[in-house]
């Protein structure tokens, strides 16, 4: 026997179908929206993670050195990824480019509730549009998904901030202040003592009162009190972000959207405003997902300059939200209809078996030469709705049974007639 790697999981299949209907409602939604699927590798170069986060980001990766020496590693995330695809033929593609993309990721991390080091993310991205409504697309997105998969506005939250308002407002303070290692200690205000994150706000160049007046004024969140703080860099950052979140109100995700600049995101190619989702009731004690706007890093990888904004939903932690508010699809196998076989009566119910199945339902019949009681309990195992009795009494009649599982009744059906002009036969349409 082999034990399974830590922090990488099996999928049985009840609990696969119920995460194929999470899967296939996410992508749904985005295919309304106009966002077309795209496909990316498993493999990239190291390097170009290295560039972004430095050496010790190879820590964090499942990186290694390929047979032809290359330096490589398992994707941990797709923006890296999208961005490189997108500058390959940028002036290729029509704008504003709207992709979405459902796929593993790898990280070599500590394995806790909702994190493990193999995952799965739904990845939604809009490029060249540097508009509120981007913004508020990818906010109603998620809205709408989330809703889809039978959340209220009572299930969840997205907190709303804008990075270029926390580092307009560092710039603002007369201080030699590392913006980037404060918005990183920002990101971290939740999950340590305020003394900590004072003091890694006093770190990053901030005396401690400024520290103090730079958290009262992002808890406060008064936008106007804000504005008068800094220059006009810093007005404009405020005009933004209310401009998406009226956006978004249009765009029916204003429900759902809270101020909350104490929200940071912790990568450090966002931009602009930035959101988490969260759980209202707190029993899922960390951000469901997340995401944001990232203008600068089609640049970086060597692009023109590009307006970027997307949202990254990981299976993991979104499964814990749906079970918290009893919205996890039920883990069950679902089959329409065994086709049951008694005696030499291969080649009808195989002919019954491909009628149903052309008709778009889900059929099974037997495959292992077993006994009129084994395939009934089997069919029940499956959780057949219906089953189709081909007996060679039956076929002597011209007959099958059509057999309710939920009821237990039963009845017959003319075997030339069944299916007939029926998508998804039952009891009731052949019963007297």
């Amino acid at each position: 026997m082999y034990d399974r790697l830590k922090g990488f999981r099996d999928f049985y299949p009840e609990e696969m179908g119920s995460r194929r209907q999470v899967f296939d409602a996410m992508e749904d939604t985005a295919a309304r929206y106009g966002f077309r699927e795209i496909a990316t590798p498993t493999l990239e170069r190291t390097q170009m993670y290295v560039d972004k986060s430095g050496e010790e980001i190879v820590d964090e990766l499942y990186a290694f050195e390929d047979k032809g020496g290359r330096e490589v590693t398992l994707t941990p995330e797709l923006t890296p990824t999208v961005a490189r695809m997108f500058v390959a033929k940028q002036q290729e593609l029509s704008k504003p480019v709207k992709w979405v993309s459902t796929r593993p990721f790898w990280r070599y991390e500590q394995v806790q509730q909702g994190r493990f080091r193999e995952f799965y993310q739904t990845n939604v991205d809009i490029f060249g549009s540097s508009e509120p409504e981007a913004d508020a697309e990818i906010l109603a997105f998620a809205a709408d998904t989330l809703r889809g998969l039978g959340m209220t506005a009572d299930d969840f939250e997205f907190r709303v901030s804008h990075r270029d308002i926390l580092s307009g407002l560092l710039d603002a303070f007369d201080a030699d202040v590392d913006s980037r290692n404060a918005i990183r200690a920002v990101d971290k205000r939740a999950k340590i003592d305020e003394m900590e994150y004072i003091a890694l706000l006093e770190d990053a160049g901030l005396s401690d009162s400024q520290a103090q007046q730079f958290d009262d004024l992002i808890t406060a969140g008064d936008l106007d009190a804000i504005a008068d703080f800094g220059d006009e860099d810093l007005t404009a950052a405020v005009d933004n972000l209310r401009n998406v979140l009226s956006a978004a109100e249009d765009f029916g995700a204003g429900d759902v959207c809270t101020l909350s600049l104490t929200t940071a995101r912790g990568l450090d190619y966002y931009t602009g405003v930035v959101f988490e989702c969260f759980d209202t009731t707190g029993e899922v004690s960390r951000a469901v997902f997340g995401g944001g706007r990232y203008d600068d890093l089609i640049e970086d990888f060597g692009g023109q300059p590009t307006p970027a904004v997307g949202v990254a939903l990981g299976d993991a932690t979104l499964q814990l939200l749906l079970q918290r508010a009893d919205a996890w699809p039920d883990e069950a196998l679902q089959t329409d209809y065994y086709v049951l076989t008694v005696g030499d009566t291969r080649e009808t119910a195989a002919r019954v078996a491909r009628d149903l199945r052309e008709r778009g339902n889900v059929v099974e019949t037997d495959v292992s030469g077993r006994s009129f009681g084994a395939q009934m309990g089997y069919a029940d195992s499956v959780n057949a709705e219906t089953v189709v009795i081909v007996g060679e009494q039956d076929l002597e009649n011209d007959e099958v049974t059509v057999k309710d599982m939920v009821s237990g009744e039963q009845t017959t059906a003319p075997v030339d007639a069944f299916p007939g002009e029926f998508d998804a036969p039952t009891y009731d349409d052949f019963a007297e």
